[in-house]
């Protein structure tokens, strides 16, 4: 998604106590971020304006959430929907961190000490094209670097409106040695997760008629 510039996201971002700026400074010590670091630790790649995480941190004080995108404007929005969010139910975000980062080089700040329980994979850039499938989130060479960080019988939850990138998927995580768990072509009428949370995205392609793919991964 294309988003305008927004020249007070960085400032507000900069002055966040949930926005990290140094995410390699972290590698390894994720846990240190937070509060109550018994908590796992769930993992947001893409995280957008941030509706997605905002919802599913506020309702699961149990547990951590990081959520990262590459563009600033974004996190800045996503950063302003994790305090509204948080204000209405009367809370603070302290398990909740946002952070700018490629996630192509993810492996620049997570690692296996950090213990990544779950991540989710919402709607991301399809990349249609042959030479750019390898950007895809969940490409072979995406899920392995993945698999370094998560905990055995760590989870990945995608979501996504594209048959192809979702068939695609399939098969990329049966070449990274994930077992998929469950799986669905129609997610609002076979729903397959406990709580589903819809996003920006799957509200918009939801009213166009188009049907929302997902599925559970486990690391084996």
């Amino acid at each position: 998604m294309r988003i305008r510039y927004k020249k007070w996201a960085r400032p507000e971002l900069e002055a966040s106590e949930f926005y990290i700026d140094n995410p390699e400074e972290y590698k390894g010590k994720w846990k240190e971020k937070f509060n109550n670091k018994e908590n796992p630790i769930h993992l947001e790649l893409g995280c957008g304006k941030g509706q997605f995480i905002s919802q599913l941190a506020s309702n699961n004080l149990d547990k951590n959430y990081i959520a990262i995108d590459l563009v600033d404007a974004m996190l800045g929005l996503a950063k302003r929907n994790v305090e509204q969010v948080y204000l209405e139910k009367n809370m603070k975000p302290e398990n909740v961190k946002l952070t700018r980062y490629d996630i192509e080089r993810i492996l620049n700040i997570f690692e296996e000490k950090d213990e990544i329980e779950r991540i989710y994979i919402n709607f991301c850039n399809p990349w249609p094209k042959g030479k750019h499938r390898k950007k895809r989130l969940t490409h072979t060479r995406q899920l392995e670097k993945y698999k370094q960080f998560l905990v055995p019988n760590g989870e990945i939850y995608f979501k996504t409106d594209d048959d192809d990138l979702f068939n695609s998927s399939l098969i990329y995580f049966e070449e990274s040695g994930f077992e998929i768990l469950n799986k669905t072509y129609d997610l609002h009428n076979e729903p397959i997760f406990e709580h589903n949370i819809e996003t920006e995205h799957e509200k918009m392609f939801s009213e166009q008629g188009i049907k929302i793919k997902a599925l559970i991964a486990k690391k084996i």
